[in-house]
């Protein structure tokens, strides 16, 4: 009898699955990145990394996805140190980044945990990255503080954090809303919880449009950010865009706002890709209120050689030169 009721039970939890996977996926990079300074810290530094996502999903027979996601991440270079993206447990035990687990079905998809959020996850908020760090010293680093995917551990402020994110693709169309409460215990005191949104719509394969938002990004009170980008494709090889951000305004301790213009553009060998930048900064703080940049990437079919030049506006330049393959 007790055997008959293990079996049904096994085939209760068990009815309706259909498919069930489980992938290792990722990307590694290495390279040396200059960047000028007037102190005694090191100029040049070599930075590598190695990501790797531990993805699991099940399909039910009634079209229903269900999945989550591991990360382990090494990082080599950055502020001096090398850490491995895992935090060893109190009592011994290895532990990865924070997890996510997700539902999807009919375009629609729900995430909960380390969410990657609406505000992070917009279309165009990368794309002046150049070189094969995909850095931006204009654009990307004046973007404001808000939550993302987070690859580490959780810090000591995020002891209960916790994530929601809705994703709607409807053809061209894609709408998302998130939310994150750093501390859902409310132990914390002095943080907020953050609502993010973005919508991103493609018109026609070449105009991009997207527009996104984050209110009390990364826990901040006030800390509110805007951003609106377009990029259209003027030929099958060369695209531009535009990029604007309210990261708030410099006297509240913010980013505030910023402009840039880039575009690329693909050479006849189908593997050379050419792309810059420059964006103006209204900070008052600023050296300059121009940054600029340019970078080129080459495909090695799996893998990608590339190189940046770049002026912030302190006007300090930086450049880079690495490689990165994916898997």
């Amino acid at each position: 009898m007790k055997k008959a009721l293990i079996a049904s039970t096994a085939l209760l939890l068990t009815a309706g699955v259909a498919a069930a996977d489980v992938k290792i996926s990722g990307y590694g990079r290495t390279g040396v990145i200059y960047y000028e300074n007037d102190s005694d810290v090191n100029e040049s530094r070599v930075q590598s990394r190695l990501r790797m996502n531990i993805d699991a999903s099940s399909s039910t027979d009634s079209g229903v996805d269900f999945g989550a996601r591991f990360r382990l991440q090494w990082d080599q270079g950055e502020e001096g140190e090398a850490r491995l993206q895992w935090d060893q447990g109190e009592e011994g035990e290895a532990q990865t980044n924070a997890g996510k687990l997700w539902v999807s079905a009919q375009g629609f998809t729900v995430e909960v945990g380390n969410v990657d959020t609406a505000f992070a996850s917009n279309g165009l908020i990368y794309e002046t990255g150049l070189g094969s760090y995909d850095r931006s010293v204009g654009f990307s680093a004046v973007t404001g503080a808000f939550f993302a995917y987070d690859s580490n551990g959780y810090g000591i402020d995020e002891v209960d954090r916790v994530g929601i994110r809705a994703l709607y693709t409807l053809g061209d169309l894609t709408l998302q809303a998130s939310y994150v409460d750093p501390d859902q215990s409310g132990t914390v005191i002095g943080v907020e919880e953050e609502f993010g949104f973005s919508v991103d719509y493609t018109w026609n394969e070449r105009l991009e449009l997207s527009a996104a938002a984050a209110f009390n990004g990364a826990g901040i009170d006030g800390n509110d950010i805007y951003f609106l980008g377009a990029r259209y494709a003027v030929m099958d090889n060369a695209r531009i865009g535009l990029n604007f951000v309210d990261a708030g305004d410099e006297e509240d301790g913010y980013d505030g706002k910023t402009i840039a213009l880039y575009g690329d553009y693909t050479l006849a060998d189908g593997r050379t890709n050419l792309e810059a930048y420059i964006a103006n900064n209204d900070r008052d703080s600023n050296e300059t209120d121009n940054a600029f940049g340019i970078g080129v990437n080459y495909d090695l079919g799996g893998a990608r050689l590339g190189a940046s030049l770049q002026r912030d506006y302190a006007e300090n330049v930086t450049a880079d030169f690495g490689v990165r393959f994916e898997f």
